[in-house]
């Protein structure tokens, strides 16, 4: 199984199938945005149907775009975003085009507190 650690993020994650990994290794940074998110407990379903049904097909469709990720809470209300990048640009470009913000728009009847928006670069690649 292929495994990717992000610095600073604590979790493991499955890397890409379809052999893209071998940009990282010729120098090239994998980028994560990672979003966290408070959201009412009783809309929980709703916003991870929401992530899967919308965020993840439009994210595909922006260039550099690896892979995403929803990891729950539901009983605390919870959930952390990550979405993985071929690199930094990639991930600002596609904050600089709207998409990022159109896809938090849909969220905000769930939303508990305003999302708190990170980035990091993957330092670590395991395989």
């Amino acid at each position: 199984m292929n495994l990717r650690i992000g610095r600073r993020s604590g979790f493991v994650i499955p890397g890409p199938a379809d052999g893209r990994d071998a940009r990282a290794k010729q120098g090239g940074t994998m980028y994560v945005r990672m979003t966290t998110l408070t959201f009412r407990v009783d809309r929980a379903d709703e916003g991870i149907r929401l992530f899967e049904e919308s965020v993840v097909p439009a994210a595909r469709a922006q260039k550099g775009f690896r892979a995403a990720y929803l990891l729950a809470d539901r009983q605390a209300g919870r959930c952390v975003a990550l979405t993985f990048w071929d690199d930094e640009a990639s991930a600002l470009a596609n904050e600089d085009n709207r998409y990022y913000q159109e896809q938090l728009v849909k969220f905000m009847p769930l939303f508990t507190s305003a999302p708190v928006r990170e980035g990091y670069e993957v330092a670590v690649e395991a395989r």
